[in-house]
C-alpha cells in the first residue's frame, strides 16, 4: 500500500530545505551585509575602548611619575626627617613581626574556637584588625616618605 505525499492535507507537509520559504538569494546577502555591519561596529567599538584605556593609562603614568618627582623634592628638602622616618619605618617593621608572630600564635592557640564560634571570630578581629590595619597604614607612610638607605662604599681599583 502505497500513499501519494500530495494525498495528505498541507498541514502535514514540511519543507526542510535550507532556505526559509520565501527567501531567495538576493535575501539572503542582506543577513550577510547585516552580519559585517554589526562585525564592523563591534570593531570600531573596540578600537575607541583600546584608545580610551591607552589614554587612561598614560593618565595614571603621569599622575604616577608626578606623585614620585613630589616626593623625591620632599625628600630631598627635608633629608634629615625623611632619614628619621626611614629608622621609624624599621623600628616599626620589628614591632609589625611582632605583632604578626603574637597574631599568629593565638590563631594557632584557638582554631577550633575561632572556625566554630562567631562570638570569638568577632572578638579576634577586634583585638587585632584595627591595630593591624593602623599599623600597617603608618609603616607605608614611613617607608614612602624614608630615605633610601646609605648605599655601603665599595673600595675603587
Amino acid at each position: 500500500m502505497h500513499h501519494d505525499p500530495n494525498d495528505f492535507p498541507s498541514m502535514f507537509s514540511i519543507d526542510v530545505s535550507a532556505e526559509p520559504p520565501g527567501t531567495s538569494a538576493n535575501e539572503g546577502n542582506d543577513g550577510s551585509e547585516t552580519t559585517v555591519a554589526l562585525l564592523r561596529q563591534l570593531v570600531e567599538g573596540q578600537e575607541q575602548q583600546n584608545k580610551l584605556l591607552q589614554e587612561l593609562s598614560e593618565q595614571m603614568s603621569q599622575t604616577q611619575k608626578q606623585r614620585a618627582a613630589e616626593l623625591g623634592q620632599w625628600k630631598e628638602a627635608n633629608p634629615e626627617l625623611s632619614q628619621y622616618c626611614r629608622y621609624a619605618a624599621e623600628t616599626l617593621s620589628r614591632v609589625q613581626t611582632q605583632f604578626l608572630e603574637k597574631l599568629t600564635e593565638e590563631i594557632s592557640d584557638n582554631e577550633d574556637a575561632l572556625m566554630d564560634g562567631e562570638f570569638m571570630l568577632s572578638d579576634f578581629v577586634d583585638r587585632f584588625g584595627p591595630r593591624l590595619a593602623h599599623l600597617n597604614g603608618v609603616l607605608q607612610v614611613l617607608s614612602q616618605l624614608s630615605s633610601q638607605p646609605a648605599r655601603p662604599n665599595t673600595p675603587q681599583s
